[in-house]
């Protein structure tokens, strides 16, 4: 447990953003697996400054889906203290979290993303003025720098305490390194060693393991969780059971079919129909992942079109591993 400001966070296990998975749904099945704290996915300070009808829709947060942090992103100040204040006045996120961290072309040729860690003025000017300007705590998710040779986290991340940033999240690359190599978690405790605000750590946790690893040899507060939860929530509740001193979870195949049926329902809820199983042909392979015989059963959920088809497909499949 720890305070990201006044703001209680009752588990160290935090669910990381990503682009085109940490909707509403996503998070809401991640918070039934006891998570402490989500991630939207990132919006665009300019889509919401001139209002993009999808990007408000996406903005949209209900009302038991705390605590929750609303990431966003840009480089410029008129923007990006107008989209922040919209967060602030006009949803019920709980943060709000600037991106510095993310590393995709079309995001850093702006000058947003990993990009705004290059111009450590400006973007301490930016960060200031938000901060000034909202009541909700402000956050920021960054990385170690561009890259190895710019590794500017600990000051960056100690002008951005002073001007009243309430935690960092440290993804453990460099911008060049993009999702490749080894994150290395010493920077994390460098980080957490030289800041009184919380820090979260991120990059290559994919198991209980890494988690008491990262959590012990860091110290940090929170430990992000990403990519390796598509498919996978159940691991927010094995290391939520671990924490509490639980017997862990058997995760049995029944599980990983009924999960992978919820996470379409609430996207068809969210999203329709239409969207929902085609955002679901990337989403529900993940789900069988590592399961006996599951290569052709992957393959036939990429070209699903209907709930009917995926439920079809996993009734084949329980019907496979029953008779093997």
């Amino acid at each position: 447990m720890f305070h990201i400001r006044d703001k209680k966070i009752d588990s160290p296990v935090i669910v990381g953003p990503m682009a085109g998975i940490s909707n509403q749904a996503f998070l809401e099945l991640c918070f039934e697996f006891s998570a402490g704290l989500v991630y939207t996915e990132m919006v665009s300070d300019k889509a919401i400054y001139y209002g993009n009808v999808r990007t408000r829709d996406m903005i949209k947060i209900s009302d038991d889906l705390h605590p929750v942090s609303m990431q966003l992103f840009g480089s410029e100040m008129q923007t990006m203290v107008y989209a922040a204040k919209v967060l602030d006045n006009e949803t019920n996120c709980d943060f709000i979290d600037i991106n510095m961290g993310c590393p995709a072309n079309k995001v850093v040729k702006t000058g947003a993303g990993s990009a705004m860690m290059k111009n450590e003025d400006n973007t301490v000017s930016i960060v200031r003025q938000i901060v000034k300007e909202v009541k909700k705590p402000v956050t920021v998710k960054m990385r170690l720098g561009w890259d190895s040779n710019n590794m500017n986290y600990l000051s960056l991340g100690k002008k951005l305490e002073d001007v009243g940033v309430s935690l960092i999240a440290l993804h453990a690359r460099t911008r060049s390194q993009m999702y490749e190599g080894h994150s290395d978690w010493s920077h994390i405790k460098n980080l957490k060693d030289n800041l009184s605000i919380p820090v979260i750590g991120n990059g290559d946790v994919r198991s209980i393991d890494d988690f008491i690893e990262m959590k012990d040899s860091t110290s940090c507060d929170g430990v992000m969780i990403a990519r390796a939860l598509v498919g996978d929530p159940f691991l927010i509740k094995e290391i939520s059971n671990y924490l509490e001193g639980k017997e862990n979870i058997r995760v049995t195949d029944d599980m990983k079919f009924d999960y992978c049926l919820r996470h379409a329902q609430k996207l068809m809820a969210l999203h329709g129909e239409r969207l929902a199983i085609s955002q679901m042909r990337g989403l529900a392979p993940h789900y069988l992942s590592g399961m006996y015989g599951a290569a052709k059963y992957r393959r036939k959920m990429n070209s699903i079109d209907s709930y009917e088809d995926l439920a079809d497909i996993l009734d084949e499949y329980r019907e496979y591993l029953k008779n093997i």
